[in-house]
């Protein structure tokens, strides 16, 4: 035999790319896999991020069941990783597995990549476009389902493009039973994947049939393996079974109940959630297309338009599985905007859709890569130095992935984001021995459980969750974990009643009624449907959260403002965070608690049927407080400029002797305008300048009257 020559991997045909030697492509993956994970773990999240990351690593903790559909496969590896990886918090722990998951899918990515085009650099540009990015950066740093979705995206990818390259039979039945497996495993993860198994089950079928390699003992065969890949939902049932978790999401015992979970229909099956009115259609559409130009950059989306008229127009042996691909893409994104019923032009429900945008962008990245293959191949059969244009085609392609670091790096980097880890351990520590919080949202919901749960923060306290009451799993299955809270019944309803099938319900005012000799909290807010503790409670300001206090007591407004004043130690900066993000939500919340009870208070003062001596004062301890905030912070929420104005204002009619008016009325001009200036779509800015003309006058007029005097 002749020596074997050598080739270079970019070098390669389109048209026949050949294969990558399989010790030297698995060499460049690890090396992929190794430089996207340590500059993943560099940015990794430290402790607990927002949205539903808590309440996932509260479930995976206590291996009870997380919110529809389960998240079976997530949550046993969460819990594997929190057992055998005694590093950092248990948060910590979760975020490293995401960003090995995140890794892995670069890798792989890579990996199809090449396979498909024979090209190492068309992979480097796919995978570092993709992973640098900063929505799969983002998710692939913190605790979410989102960075293991990609991982089984790239697998099912990666999968086909082998069954596409396979030469014999044995090979693609092999390949194919594997793919079966993943799609049954996939689908114990994130859903929307199914759009994706849906399309490459039927293009391999029909491959399969054209090559005659189908049977009804094959199909059985596959049907077996895609079932075996669904045995991680059968831990729902049997978390379900003993409840021992003390906190989990439904009752999975039943076959209702675990269809009930399995398709969603809490949250309403086929939407991302419920009783909500959406953006339309379109809408998302140009949303998720302007943002793709952002985050994946023009270069990607037009190599992938290149490469679907390079191969249709060279008839390419790879057209049929460049065509599955974009059919996947098509078809996901039509049926995803069809879907998505969040409102997106609210920056954080546009942050909560996006996430979602990144199984399209893994397409895209894909068919980018193959295009730079295409075009560069094009254009080396032009050229007589064939070198040149490889060294042409790396640096544009390690320049491209620099830049996409570069631009996303300080953005991505969350290593000193302690932020919603902060805000629920100042909601924990301002709370008194043994009090009862009534828990709504996501934001305090899942930080506060995972630092209480997980933690071990403040076990005296008792976390109730609002909306999980009014579902009939949720007391039977936690009320047994809540020791000293009483329910008087086994759900939560504003009609208390004994339903026919033995369901008893009860109002909020019962459940406060047998439980009044504990103190209660909500956080943040009350259930609109329950207005029943009107009737006998009322609610004071605490922080970001409210008190539960009995109309029989009396406020005494210097105790309350001293009680309340020093609540929390918050540093971070207003206006810091991402709008789109949970950690502004967060940051939003604690800055507003500390004008908090200034509001209430001012509200108070407002009620007509205080004597004038006691609104008089309660008009000053507000003003007080307002000026003491807007006083301390130069940066603040610019709705303090004009509460603290109206507050002068209502003092200026006042005559206290111990304000000078003429203070009062430059910090009410002073106050008005800043807001004017920075909050114009405020329906009252008419009526805001007018006053600022006004006061402008009296100032004028107090002045002359000064000079007169003297």
């Amino acid at each position: 035999m002749g020596k074997t020559k050598s080739v270079k991997p970019s070098s390669k045909t389109h048209s026949d790319p050949g294969k990558p030697e399989e010790q030297h492509l698995a060499s460049w993956s690890l090396v992929v896999f190794t430089c996207v994970f340590a500059v993943y773990v560099k940015t990794l999240h430290p402790s607990v991020p927002g949205g539903d990351s808590g309440e996932l690593i509260t479930a995976a903790y206590e291996l009870g069941v997380a919110h529809p559909p389960g998240y079976p496969l997530f949550t046993l590896l969460a819990k594997l990783v929190m057992v055998l990886l005694p590093v950092g918090s248990i948060a910590y722990r979760v975020n490293l597995l995401c960003s090995f998951f995140g890794a892995a899918s670069s890798s792989l990515l890579f990996s199809t990549t090449v396979r498909l085009s024979g090209s190492y650099s068309a992979g480097i540009l796919a995978a570092g476009l993709y992973s640098f990015s900063r929505l799969t950066w983002q998710w692939s740093i913190a605790a979410e389902v989102f960075s293991l979705n990609n991982l089984f995206v790239v697998m099912l990818m990666g999968l086909t493009v082998e069954f596409h390259k396979a030469k014999t039979d044995s090979k693609r039945s092999k390949i194919s039973l594997y793919g079966a497996f993943c799609c049954g495993l996939s689908l114990c993860n994130q859903h929307t994947i199914v759009l994706y198994v849906v399309c490459i089950v039927i293009w391999v079928l029909g491959h399969q049939i054209m090559y005659k390699e189908l049977s009804l003992s094959y199909l059985l065969k596959l049907g077996l393996y895609f079932a075996t890949g669904l045995l991680p939902y059968s831990y729902l049932i049997v978390s379900s079974y003993f409840n021992q978790a003390r906190w989990t999401w439904g009752d999975q015992t039943t076959v209702q109940g675990l269809l009930t979970h399995l398709l969603r229909e809490e949250y309403g099956t086929f939407s991302l959630a419920k009783s909500e009115a959406g953006s339309s259609m379109g809408e998302i559409l140009m949303f998720q297309i302007n943002l793709m130009y952002i985050e994946i950059t023009p270069v990607a989306l037009g190599l992938a338009l290149l490469c679907l008229y390079l191969c249709y127009t060279n008839r390419d042996s790879n057209l049929s599985i460049v065509l599955l691909f974009t059919t996947m893409l098509l078809g996901y994104s039509l049926f995803f905007s069809w879907r998505a019923n969040l409102d997106i032009t609210k920056p954080l429900f546009l942050g909560v859709v996006e996430r979602f945008w990144m199984q399209s962008n893994i397409v895209v990245c894909t068919l980018g890569g193959h295009g730079l293959s295409l075009a560069m191949h094009s254009i080396r059969s032009k050229m007589a130095n064939k070198d040149f244009t490889i060294y042409i085609e790396w640096i544009f392609t390690v320049a491209l992935v620099a830049h996409q670091i570069h631009a996303n790096y300080s953005v991505c980097d969350q290593s000193s984001n302690y932020a919603v880890d902060k805000f629920a351990k100042n909601i924990l520590s301002s709370m008194p021995q043994n009090a009862i919080i009534l828990l709504r949202g996501d934001l305090p919901g899942n930080s506060l459980r995972y630092l209480h749960y997980c933690e071990g923060l403040r076990p005296d306290l008792s976390l109730v969750d609002q909306e999980m009451m009014t579902y009939e799993w949720y007391l039977p299955k936690t009320a047994k974990h809540l020791s000293g809270v009483h329910f008087p019944g086994t759900k939560w309803n504003p009609v208390a009643t004994k339903l026919p099938d033995g369901t008893v319900t009860f109002n909020l005012q019962h459940f406060l009624k047998v439980n009044e000799n504990k103190e209660t909290f909500v956080c943040i807010g009350l259930n609109e449907g329950d207005p029943t503790w009107k009737k006998t409670h009322s609610l004071w300001p605490w922080g970001c959260c409210e008190k539960l206090v009995s109309k029989n007591a009396i406020f005494n407004a210097e105790e309350w403002i001293t009680l309340t004043s020093n609540l929390y130690n918050w540093t971070e900066p207003y206006g810091k965070f991402d709008l789109s993000s949970w950690e502004a939500i967060a940051n939003e919340e604690m800055w507003e608690s500390r004008v908090r009870t200034a509001f209430f208070i001012f509200d108070l003062a407002e009620s007509p049927q205080l004597s004038p001596s006691v609104k008089n004062q309660l008009y000053l301890y507000s003003y007080q407080l307002y000026k003491n905030a807007i006083g301390k912070h130069e940066n603040h929420p610019i709705n303090w400029h004009k509460n603290y104005a109206i507050a002068c204002e209502r003092m200026l009619r006042q005559f206290k002797a111990d304000v000078d008016p003429e203070v009062l009325l430059k910090d009410a001009i002073k106050h008005f305008s800043a807001y004017a200036h920075k909050a114009t779509d405020d329906g009252q800015i008419e009526a805001i300048w007018q006053a600022v003309d006004y006061f402008k006058g009296e100032l004028q007029r107090l002045k002359k009257l000064k000079g007169n005097v003297r």
